[in-house]
């Protein structure tokens, strides 16, 4: 059995701030470019780890060691469906921005921003909730 991973709480949230600025950039811009980069920052933490993401490394590196210790601990398992969920919105909205459909572009730009938003601000996470829904709705895998 695969241990669970634990990520430090904060880090996700560091990252929210940092996509909510990204994010917010690519809407003021229409930049399908920058977008672009964002899709790959989640791919990354989607598909290799948070650990490994771009923000969860500037996270790590420069903000975590100035904060103190880690108090508080979470299943990397939820953020990182998150990063997953966020992707699909940065590729459907890189896509709409690169192939002239800004209004697609700038619909799912806003929707990610917006997800962003609510876990930078308040700490909800839109996709962490999502994940648990499919969880439950999964069937139970037998032993």
């Amino acid at each position: 059995m695969t241990p669970i991973r634990q990520v430090d709480i904060r880090g996700p949230r560091f990252a929210a701030w940092v996509t909510t600025v990204v994010l917010a950039v690519v809407l003021l811009t229409g930049s399908g470019w920058l977008l672009a980069a964002q899709a790959v920052v989640f791919a990354v933490g989607a598909f290799a780890g948070l650990r490994y993401a771009p923000y969860g490394v500037a996270f790590r590196t420069l903000v975590a060691p100035r904060l103190g210790p880690v108090r508080e601990t979470e299943d990397e398992a939820p953020p990182r469906f998150a990063q997953l969920v966020g992707f699909g919105f940065a590729l459907v909205g890189t896509l709409g921005y690169l192939t002239g459909a800004p209004v697609v572009g700038a619909v799912a730009t806003g929707l990610a921003l917006v997800a962003a938003l609510l876990n930078a601000a308040v700490g909800f996470c839109l996709g962490c909730e999502l994940y648990l829904i499919v969880r439950r709705a999964r069937p139970a895998r037998s032993h």
